[in-house]
């Protein structure tokens, strides 16, 4: 068996016969399969969770005036909001939030043929929303959460008081996360009667269901290249930063390998 010196971190790697590479890959494939079955299992058990009413009224700014989280739903039944990490006075969004936004823009077509709204909502006022929207050249809705408590309320945003030594509420327990706002994606359905339901959510590592980027480079040769990283996803940038990106370590706006 002969082996190869993979660039950058210098491990060597085996190269076989096609014979020898088909019997592992086939072996693989089961694990393959047995992991496909098991997620469409939990995809199953996910939809079968009980909701919960959302009584509270939540009332958010949008370039067509001040909206409701009923009128959101844009005629739809169903509403995925990204809890985008932008607060009041930062001169740009989470690059990592940025990151999963930008997946969106192929997919929200088909998303809304499913009878889905995409939306994102962050605490920022308007104006600095729409200032960094126009900046990345996205078109899907994006609401400002200012005014209202839903940010706190869904545990993405933790103002000074709901620290308790040292550690906030996030991905339904208590961890010391750095920063003032989080990552998260959740779910809603809207029935005939215009009621709001809360329906999922997920937080930490649950946010990669929208980073397609890492499925693929999961499949590639040298994987997501994270190892010797200090935080996850520390190498992403803004997509309009990645030739003028220095390549040094920077502060992570929500780093975990949770």
């Amino acid at each position: 068996m002969n082996t190869i010196t993979m660039p950058g971190n210098g491990a060597h790697h085996p190269v076989v016969s096609r014979y020898d590479w088909l019997v592992q890959r086939r072996a693989l494939l089961e694990r393959e399969k047995a992991l496909t079955h098991q997620r469409d299992q939990i995809a199953r058990e996910r939809r079968a969770l009980p909701w919960v009413r959302i009584d509270k009224s939540y009332v958010f700014d949008t370039p067509a005036g001040r909206r409701t989280l009923a009128e959101l739903f844009d005629g739809r039944r169903q509403l995925m909001v990204q809890h985008f990490m932008l607060a009041p006075g930062w001169e740009q969004g989470c690059k990592s939030c940025s990151f999963m936004a930008d997946h969106l823009v192929g997919a929200q077509v088909h998303l809304e043929q499913r009878d889905l709204t995409v939306l994102l909502v962050s605490r920022a006022p308007l104006a600095e929303i729409e200032r960094f929207r126009q900046r990345m050249g996205w078109q899907f809705k994006w609401a400002s959460a200012s005014g209202n408590d839903f940010n706190t309320d869904f545990a993405v945003s933790f103002p000074p008081e709901t620290r308790i030594g040292g550690e906030v509420y996030y991905n339904y327990r208590m961890t010391g996360f750095p920063q003032e706002e989080a990552p998260g994606i959740s779910f809603f359905y809207k029935d005939d009667a215009g009621e709001v339901f809360h329906t999922y959510s997920t937080f930490g590592r649950g946010v990669e269901a929208m980073m397609m980027t890492y499925d693929m480079l999961d499949m590639a040769p040298q994987g997501r290249g994270e190892d010797g990283d200090d935080y996850g996803m520390q190498w992403v940038r803004h997509h309009d930063r990645y030739e003028s990106a220095p390549a040094v370590a920077t502060s992570s706006c929500c780093a975990s390998r949770a």
